[in-house]
């Protein structure tokens, strides 16, 4: 027995050694794809449409035949409370590339940096005079696809900006009608593309867009509506557009699969705001923010599930960043609910609404799961003003025809009324279509006045600089005098072979190109140049003019 185990330790402690060799270099291994893995960037892809509440199968709105959100939808996780901070364009584009609320940065009302035809028309001496201005976010703040950018990221807008503010160079790679993931320098490098697609926007109603497929007794209409054969048709022609749109999303669908990026490649699709209809677009109910929402993940996580979590656009620039790997800039507002850095649950979102295009306004809300509040500050305002662009739709030329005749119903009131309460309340769950107002009901008092407080602590956390005259929000923004600055120009140098690319304005970025280059890149430290052509910088703060574009010429 003896010699039996002498010889047989000598074995044992040899194997055991081998054993734990093996060991070493698969843990070492396995610690090395962990740390590729964790490295791993996933593609993002951003599928958006304009003007469209959910008006989808998978929302439960069986009125069209959608087969490409269908299968999307089962692939992903179907978000059931996703609001915009607005129900319009400019201001939720803003937040979405910003991941701030537009009333911390001036960009609450439609429009600030272009204007309508519409403004010829204001009878206001005030707004007449207003000029052209931008939102001016603070010195320090990016679009969110900078970070992307200089971390490697090929990023592509195809094509909606409507920032609020000049769309930077540093922005994207290429922002035009023929931006692709295709035209990346490689098929190694990561990507964040959007695809915006505009065919359900508001204007698309105003005449047929689409060919004609629904019939418009077949549509449901929301109790807010008269039931006349105008408002029926204009609601028909917007699922039409809806059945256009499904072909549009899929063609980008099958790009990506073609190009055998599905398997790797994070995909969203949802709306830039509610219904482009009356009483939902520009509106803080939900008919004008609520939208839909489908995450895709490429290893099929989570498919066919549904989230019944708040989900704000403040939201979506910090959960880019989450996702990425990349560090959250402290002014974000947003709270990140995707990727690593995400963080607890939303209790409320916050909603609002400033002057839109000719019309005066400010209404700010707060809603959780359930209830919504709603704080009106010109009270002696109507709800529908002054909008031409708006009263071009035939269902709202009917709905000025009805009122005026007297013949709109009690459930239209929001409609006829000429001034408005300074509150509101809406149980969403037994009024969903929010028109029952029960902020003078006394069994909600104690309710209403902890949604007050919500607002009135959001206010003193964030600030609202819609609490003041635009003539004056400019000079805030710019001050003294309201007159924008403009950007300093970049200063160029090559040290050590290399460009070095500097300006004075304080957080201001930086673009640059070889000459004859169609797309700027952005500059984030010391690059080395190849070749001799001249070089071309631009230099922009958010808000401010951007520079004088400077050139230096290379020396053979």
């Amino acid at each position: 027995m003896f010699n039996f185990c002498e010889h047989q330790i000598p074995y044992s402690i040899k194997t055991i050694r081998f054993a734990v060799l093996l060991l070493i270099l698969f843990v070492g291994t396995m610690s090395e794809n962990v740390q590729a893995a964790d490295k791993e960037r996933p593609n993002i892809l951003w599928i958006t449409c304009e003007d469209m509440s959910p008006r989808l199968a998978c929302y439960g709105d069986e009125t069209v035949s959608t087969p490409r959100l269908d299968q999307l939808a089962s692939e992903s996780v179907r978000y059931t409370h996703c609001f915009g901070t607005y129900g319009v364009c400019a201001p939720n584009r803003h937040t979405l590339i910003m991941g701030m609320y537009p009333t911390s940065t001036g960009a609450m009302a439609m429009r600030t940096w272009k204007r309508t035809s519409a403004l010829h028309l204001i009878t206001d001496p005030e707004l007449r005079a207003l000029p052209v201005y931008e939102a001016t976010p603070p010195a320090e703040a990016k679009c969110f696809t900078e970070y992307l950018r200089a971390d490697g990221y090929y990023c592509t807008n195809n094509s909606k900006t409507d920032y609020q503010f000049r769309p930077p160079v540093t922005a994207w790679n290429e922002s035009n009608a023929k931006a692709h993931w295709r035209n990346r320098p490689d098929e190694t490098t990561p990507f964040f593309s959007v695809f915006n697609f505009t065919i359900t926007h508001e204007s698309k109603t105003f005449k047929e867009s689409s060919p004609a497929v629904v019939n418009p007794e077949d549509v449901t209409l929301p109790p807010y509506y008269p039931d006349t054969p105008i408002v029926r048709r204009d609601l028909a022609r917007h699922y039409d557009n809806i059945i256009t749109l499904d072909g549009q999303v899929g063609k980008v669908l099958d790009q990506l699969k073609q190009d055998g990026l599905d398997q790797n490649t994070i995909v969203f699709f949802f709306s830039d705001h509610g219904d482009g209809l009356p009483r939902a677009k520009r509106w803080v109910y939900d008919s004008g923010i609520h939208v839909p929402f489908l995450v895709r993940y490429p290893d099929g996580k989570l498919a066919g599930t549904t989230c019944d979590d708040l989900v704000s656009f403040v939201d979506f620039a910090p959960t880019m960043l989450s996702l990425t790997q990349l560090p959250i800039p402290e002014y974000m507002e947003g709270l990140p609910f995707l990727g690593k850095q995400a963080t607890e649950k939303r209790d409320y979102i916050f909603a609002f609404r400033d002057r839109m295009d000719p019309s005066p306004e400010r209404i700010r809300a707060v809603r959780d799961q359930r209830y919504k509040y709603v704080r009106n500050y010109r009270t002696d305002l109507p709800y529908i003003g002054f909008l031409p662009y708006r009263d071009q739709a035939g269902i709202m030329q009917d709905i000025h025809r009805l009122k005026d005749a007297g013949e709109l119903g009690p459930d239209q009131w929001q409609f006829t009324m000429q001034s408005k309460p300074a509150e509101e309340f809406y149980d969403t769950h037994t009024d969903p279509h929010e028109i029952h107002n029960l902020a003078d009901e006394p069994e909600y008092s104690e309710m209403i006045a902890k949604f007050r407080k919500v607002h009135e602590q959001f206010v003193e956390g964030h600030g609202d600089l819609g609490d003041r005259p635009e003539t004056q929000l400019i000079k805030d923004l710019w001050p003294p005098d309201g007159k924008q600055p403009t950007t300093a120009e970049p200063v160029i140098s090559m040290v050590d072979e290399k460009l070095q690319i500097d300006c004075a304005t304080e957080g201001a970025s930086i673009a640059y190109r070889q000459k004859g280059e169609k797309n700027w890149q952005l500059y984030s430290g010391p690059v080395e140049i190849s070749g001799n052509k001249p070089i071309e910088s631009q230099a922009i703060r958010l808000g401010w003019k951007p520079s004088d574009t400077v050139v230096l010429s290379q020396k053979n």
